[in-house]
């Protein structure tokens, strides 16, 4: 008596369970990694043998122009992203892989036999699924809009022998709606975050994703703050033209934005050519002293890359960019002000307005960083006094100091 078990049909109920929990799963927010795995993971645990899942999704962000997630049974997922194509050119392992067939030909599926020595000819992807020991591929497209441009490519795999049966193809082309559902929710979360974080900062970002989005919400904090500009800009964007006055931005706000989050604090605003760093702390000495010395290592550091930067232009026969930077710690008010249809979300308070004054006098001074008596106080280290002023607004003349950066 043979002791082989045939298989049988898939369930279809089984599955239809798996998509319910992935919708579910995306109602309540779930990370779309542990939401793909999760469904996977069921539909194995069903009996489909998925040796490898992949899904291609496109999303909005400023550096990449889709995501790939890959699952393998034991493993998990790994996530990369794809970097947008520069004007027309398509990478060629993008030209020659399945999706891009699905993508451009209006092709719904594609399913490939894993098998002999010339199964990469056509689509290069199957010869290193083959060395994985895989024996079946099924590959298909879902556009999230009629025009087809944004959706989901993905794939399954299997390395059972023989492959995959007519009744888990079904399960799974039946699964490709609800999937590509759960994956445009997940990804339109993703979205939101990413245009919020990328616009007015993670912390910012996430307030704003909490529901503080009223006119006049707020909260009053303590933050070290640090106020940058860029000095000379207008005469340059009027001498070497848009496109060289944006590469010397980008270059002053890489420098001194990648600085700042190197140590914790968060770039707010960028105001024309300048920008407003914060570093919240605490109302006691220290949290205040963490901060005020983050930022000062922030300081230091920008400095350090705005000299790379202008060894480089030098080398180019560029002009150096100037720029100064103000240190300053106070109370601020992170919240809503605007119209009532048209909202900046941001840190207020005289203590911003006394950093972009302070940030003035680096011109007077001959210095890249200038800070105020009570930043020094709470940051310590080797400061040089430079004199007192009276800054608009404020009613006694201020210690002006500037810390020694090497």
């Amino acid at each position: 008596m043979s002791s082989t078990i045939e298989r049988g049909p898939t369930s279809l109920i089984l599955v239809d369970k798996a998509a319910r929990w992935l919708l579910e799963q995306a109602l309540f927010d779930a990370d779309i990694s542990a939401m793909l795995s999760g469904c996977y993971e069921r539909l194995t645990a069903a009996g489909i043998p998925i040796s490898r899942a992949h899904l291609v999704l496109s999303i909005l962000h400023p550096l990449y122009s889709s995501i790939g997630i890959t699952w393998r049974p034991g493993d998990g997922t790994s996530v990369e992203g794809y970097q947008h194509f520069l004007g027309d050119e398509i990478p060629e392992a993008f030209r020659r892989s399945p999706y891009y067939l699905l993508r451009n030909q209006n092709v719904e599926f594609i399913r490939r036999r894993i098998e002999g020595p010339d199964v990469g000819k056509e689509f290069p992807i199957l010869n290193e699924l083959r060395e994985q020991g895989n024996t079946d591929y099924l590959a298909f497209g879902l556009a999230f809009n009629t025009a087809g441009g944004k959706g989901v490519l993905g794939s399954w795999s299997t390395d059972r022998p023989g492959g995959f049966t007519d009744s888990e193809i079904a399960a799974l082309l039946n699964l490709n709606d609800t999937l590509a559902v759960a994956c445009k929710m997940a990804v339109q979360r993703e979205v939101a975050n990413n245009v919020v974080t990328t616009y007015l900062g993670p912390d910012a970002g996430h307030r704003v994703l909490n529901g503080n989005i009223k006119r006049g919400d707020g909260e009053t904090t303590r933050a070290a703050i640090i106020y940058g500009d860029l000095r000379g800009s207008t005469a340059m964007a009027d001498q070497e033209g848009r496109q060289a006055y944006i590469n010397a931005l980008n270059d002053f706000f890489d420098a001194t934005g990648g600085a700042i989050a190197d140590q914790g604090g968060e770039v707010l605003s960028f105001i024309g050519d300048a920008f407003l760093a914060v570093y919240p702390c605490g109302r006691n000495r220290k949290e205040s002293v963490v901060a005020t010395q983050s930022a000062l290592v922030s300081a230091r550091d920008a400095v350090n890359r705005m000299e790379a930067i202008n060894a480089d232009r030098k080398s180019s026969n560029l002009s150096a960019l100037g720029y100064g930077m103000s240190l300053h710690i106070g109370n601020v008010m992170f919240g809503n002000v605007g119209m009532a249809d048209r909202l900046a979300y941001s840190v207020f308070g005289s203590t911003v307005n006394e950093a972009a004054r302070l940030e003035g006098l680096t011109s007077k001074y001959q210095q890249r960083v200038v800070g105020s008596a009570n930043f020094k106080d709470y940051a310590g280290g080797d400061w040089l006094e430079l004199g007192r002023e009276e800054l608009k607004g404020v009613a006694q003349p201020m210690a002006i100091y500037a810390p020694t950066l090497h």
